[in-house]
């Protein structure tokens, strides 16, 4: 007999149960475990369209904040992702779905909205409240990569432009030709130009005056084959 249970007997008071441990925050394993459970619960046609098309976005944005719930911690924004995958979302698709299929998408139970569209009103709320978390998520990781740089800027000086181009002559480019009088064969002392080039001027060969069978006193040659008479 323990000694608690004997001096409990010996005063006369009962021993009170030890409380039942209290359960840790979910893991990830059984976060991604209840969205998985979620979408089977809308699966072969169990919701109109418009419902599964709203319970798909919010499974997809709490899936991809799930390994980044590190960066929120113990804040209320981390609560709400655990809560959605395991409370928020299964509740509202299961509250719908113990109602008779015709009679919750054409009975106005509040306000005059359906059961139907109680629940898509709440499919809306959680996949908007969920993107500011994600958003949140990713501007946090944006944060470090900002401050970062910021490191780096300050150790080893200002960060890359990313460079430009380099439109102006550099030490490769070659020189261009200084004009059109310095091309070959050009100006007065070119070959075959000027007055005193071949062929060319007064004094050519069979050209001007005095050239061979021009002028008039030449001798008249006839034509090969017209000889004279």
């Amino acid at each position: 007999m323990a000694f608690g249970d004997f001096f409990a007997r010996l005063t006369g008071r009962k021993e009170e149960p030890e409380p039942a441990p209290v359960a840790g925050p979910p893991t990830t394993d059984d976060l991604l475990a209840a969205l998985v459970r979620v979408e089977e619960l809308v699966a072969g046609g169990a919701v109109p369209a418009v419902v599964a098309s709203r319970v798909g976005r919010v499974v997809r944005v709490v899936r991809e904040t799930i390994p980044r719930l590190g960066n929120l911690g113990g804040s209320a924004q981390a609560y709400s992702v655990m809560a959605t995958a395991t409370d928020y979302l299964p509740e509202a698709i299961g509250g719908y779905l113990r109602l008779p299929r015709q009679w919750a998408d054409t009975r106005p139970v509040d306000r005059g909205k359906t059961s139907l569209m109680i629940l898509i009103d709440q499919l809306d709320l959680l996949g908007a409240t969920m993107d500011k978390v994600f958003d949140a998520v990713n501007r946090a990781d944006a944060a470090a990569l900002i401050a970062h740089g910021r490191f780096l800027e300050e150790k080893f000086g200002t960060g890359s432009t990313g460079g430009t181009l380099a439109l102006g002559p550099t030490s490769s480019t070659p020189a261009p030709p200084a004009g059109p009088d310095a091309s070959p064969g050009a100006g007065a002392g070119g070959p075959g130009a000027g007055p005193g080039g071949p062929g060319a001027g007064s004094g050519g060969p069979g050209a001007g005056s005095g050239g061979p069978g021009a002028g008039s006193g030449g001798p008249l040659v006839p034509p090969p084959g017209r000889g004279g008479s």
